[in-house]
């Protein structure tokens, strides 16, 4: 399986540099008489993916994911997510709904009304555990946040999967606990990508900053020091690292503190595409936008936008649709006893700019 991840990563990391494609998947089966809506859905994804970078995307993660488990056996899951209020994990749920819908089971899929409300995500999954889910996707808050929550789900013989984010597993352990599977992402080489194109972009030298997420998340903590080590062994000077909680008007305001300490500042990486965008919006504002390269993560429908409009420089593209779709058909495999514990990341991600949003129209 690994091979195959590397091969598409390679694909889409060519994409962010060159603006070249990858090859389809193969060809299209032809059928005889009516289809049923298995069909109807199979071939859909097979159009989509000869014809589009996502669907070629797509196609490669079932492939990586073979053999794909049962449909309609009519599962229950449940998934539980970061707030709602980002447009990341919106499509991240419809990819868990659509692919409940392709395989014919059910998924509740829940959030929290913020990045930072541990506790009450830990009350979801507590509420969870009194209901017939059979499976439970989770993307912990912090490391440490759910694993009361998971060991019960062990002992009621529910079946745990992290998408994204992860738990201490020395904690779990200690705690008596485990997990089914992980669908992993590599989040530190996200802050490296995003702090290589700005040290690409000024030649290496200049005043750079990095704002970051909640601290103690597996991908606020990576892409944060990810982001400035790769400054560091560049030879530029951070001189801030701001966590913002994945914030918007937070990373306005370390913005505005920012760039009136330090006039000189020729970039800043974000943890994500909410906190970029806030930071582009101070930066505007204090007329000195042109002077500050802003990359951030996640590539959101407003991050599309605005590097379109010229407004926002980069973002690390990454697919919360595919994640849910893994997710859903992961707790599926578990339940069957497929060996599930070697998933591992089979995300895509790629920098996408001005030079090469127009070849990622169709990514979500």
């Amino acid at each position: 399986m690994k091979k195959k991840l590397i091969s598409v990563l390679l694909c889409f990391a060519m994409v962010a540099t060159m603006a070249v494609g990858c090859g389809g998947s193969g060809e299209e089966e032809n059928t005889e008489g009516a289809a049923t809506e298995e069909e109807s859905s199979e071939e859909e994804t097979e159009a989509v993916s000869e014809d589009t970078l996502f669907g070629q995307a797509l196609a490669q993660v079932d492939e990586d994911l073979a053999p794909l488990p049962e449909k309609g056996t009519g599962k229950k899951l449940a998934a539980i997510e970061s707030t709602l209020s980002n447009s990341f994990w919106v499509t991240m749920q419809e990819g868990y709904e659509d692919a409940a819908e392709e395989y014919g089971v059910t998924i509740d899929i829940q959030a929290t009304d913020s990045d930072t409300d541990t506790a009450g995500q830990l009350d979801i999954m507590n509420n969870m555990l009194v209901k017939d889910y059979e499976a439970i996707a989770v993307s912990p808050l912090t490391e440490d946040c759910l694993i009361s929550g998971i060991v019960e789900a062990n002992k009621n013989d529910i079946k745990v999967i992290t998408t994204g984010n992860e738990v201490n597993e020395e904690a779990l352990e200690a705690a008596g606990g485990y997990l089914d599977a992980k669908i992993t992402v590599d989040f530190h080489n996200q802050g490296v990508l995003g702090a290589q194109y700005i040290i690409d972009k000024t030649g290496g030298e200049g005043k750079v900053a990095v704002i970051a997420g909640n601290e103690g998340a597996t991908q606020s903590d990576a892409r944060r020091d990810g982001a400035k080590e790769t400054f560091e062994e560049a030879g530029m000077e951070v001189v801030a690292v701001e966590q913002c909680d994945f914030d918007a008007q937070k990373a306005y305001d370390a913005a505005a503190a920012l760039i009136e300490a330090n006039p000189d500042l020729v970039g800043i990486t974000c943890g994500n595409d909410d906190m970029a965008l806030g930071v582009v919006r101070a930066l505007e504002e204090k007329g000195v936008k042109d002077q500050v390269m802003v990359v951030g993560v996640d590539f959101t429908e407003e991050a599309k936008a605005a590097i379109e409009e010229g407004t926002y420089d980069a973002t690390v593209a990454m697919s919360p649709y595919l994640m849910g779709r893994e997710g859903v058909i992961i707790m599926l495999k578990a339940l069957e006893g497929q060996d599930v514990s070697e998933v591992g990341d089979s995300t895509p991600m790629a920098v996408v700019d001005e030079t090469n949003v127009d070849q990622m129209s169709d990514w979500r």
